[in-house]
């Protein structure tokens, strides 16, 4: 009776994984093919979209990333941004995340009002519906410098974890089924024993398809925003560029001056320091030169008449020489 039943167990766990395996083939293969001609057909929209602004360039015009079911794409963006305004930026970044039903999964802010050097860091987690109305209203909180985004297709990795799911549900069944007509206690510890192991692969590929869920149910888009004095030059054309340039040079030389001024200001106490020191130098050079005055030379004593020549084999000159002599 127990070789009997062990063989029967032993056929039915064999049936039940064949079973499995070829409904989780064919069913991965049907769904296989509708995906991927799906997806070709939605990459092709995809790619005649224009980007405009800060509007999303992967979704068709008119619809949204849950319109065709067959696919799993997982969406995501990082947006970079500047604004001279950061309270108002700031300010109009919360209520796209609240008009969209999005929720902040990450912030980090750093710098302070009074230097106007404020950073701010931002995850969003948005309703993949919501995606593309997401980043065109946060595009208006300030001068967008750059919007990078992709879509990853998990279609085939989603078919194949449900597919792994089924399967192992099946098992699951049939051990059960097998654990309830067990005779012996050997018999029911190894099929327990299987079940375990069943049952510890089945949560690990759920906790797998959750974590697909989330990412496709809720795109994930990474902001910087970042307060300045000027916004950098985003022109396209040479009038534009131009214009930029003057206005960048003129708000340059206003900064230098604005450093200049800071930096004295800052170093106030140096600088006094300095100029006490320099005056003290000063006063003690002008007293020593008071008590120690310099020694006046005596004046040159004018040569005297028969001095010899300066030069030999000149002949010394003799006053009344070179007067004119009467003529006799």
């Amino acid at each position: 009776m127990k070789k009997s039943f062990a063989r029967l167990a032993a056929a039915l766990l064999a049936a039940a994984l064949l079973a499995g395996c070829g409904a989780s083939s064919s069913n991965q293969g049907g769904m296989a093919e509708s995906a991927a001609a799906t997806y070709d057909m939605s990459s092709e929209a995809a790619l005649t979209q224009e980007a405009g602004g800060a509007e999303s360039a992967l979704l068709p015009e008119g619809a949204d990333a849950t319109t065709e079911t067959a696919q799993k794409i997982i969406y995501r963006a990082d947006m970079e941004m500047e604004s001279t305004d950061f309270d108002s930026a700031r300010d109009t970044l919360m209520t796209a995340v609240e008009a969209n039903g999005a929720w902040m999964e990450y912030s980090h802010l750093s710098g302070s009002a009074e230097d106007h050097d404020r950073y701010a860091n931002y995850t969003v987690r948005v309703p993949a519906e919501n995606y593309s109305a997401f980043l065109s209203q946060a595009g208006a909180a300030g001068s967008v410098l750059s919007l990078n985004e992709s879509a990853e297709n998990v279609t085939m990795d989603y078919i194949d974890l449900e597919a792994r799911i089924t399967s192992l549900e099946n098992q699951r069944d049939r051990l059960n089924d097998l654990a309830a007509k067990a005779e012996t206690t050997a018999d029911l510890l190894e099929i327990e024993n299987q079940l375990s192991d069943v049952q510890y692969q089945l949560e690990s590929y759920t906790q797998q398809q959750r974590a697909l869920d989330g990412q496709i149910t809720y795109s994930t888009v990474d902001i910087v925003l970042r307060e300045v004095a000027t916004l950098t030059p985003t022109g396209t054309t040479f009038v534009q560029r131009l214009g930029d340039a003057f206005q960048g040079g003129w708000n340059a030389f206003l900064l230098t001056v604005q450093g200049l001024i800071l930096a004295l200001v800052y170093l106030w106490p140096l600088l006094l320091l300095v100029a006490l020191i320099v005056i003290l130098v000063c006063v003690a050079t002008r007293r020593h030169r008071a008590k120690h005055p310099k020694p006046v030379r005596p004046p040159m004593a004018p040569p005297a008449p028969n001095q010899p020549p300066a030069f030999p084999g000149a002949s010394p000159s003799v006053p009344g020489d070179n007067e004119s002599k009467p003529n006799s």
